[in-house]
């Protein structure tokens, strides 16, 4: 009778290990989509600051700023899974 509820214990953890990892994976898709959709909002707003500065030095350089930190943006979206497998790394699970 002991095998049957240890089976059952493990069945259990396993189970919530399972769906740990289903948390964390919608987790992860979730902030990459809101990061992806941040980054070209900047980028979108970036170029239109560029496109419309009319010469002034100091406008365009604040569209070229946004330009560049939407493809700082972009490039923790990429990264971002990446980031999440060492957390899981750390964590143990």
């Amino acid at each position: 009778m002991a095998s049957v509820a240890e089976a059952h214990t493990v069945s259990g953890v396993l189970a919530a290990d399972n769906r740990l990892q289903q948390v964390i994976t919608n987790l992860r898709n979730v902030i990459v989509g809101l990061l992806v959709a941040l980054a070209t909002l900047f980028a979108t707003i970036g170029g239109v600051r560029y496109l419309l500065a009319g010469g002034d030095p100091g406008e365009a350089e604040a569209g070229k700023r946004t330009l560049r930190n939407a493809a700082i943006g972009y490039g923790i979206a990429a990264l971002a899974p990446a980031l999440v497998q060492i957390l899981k790394y750390i964590v143990g699970s």
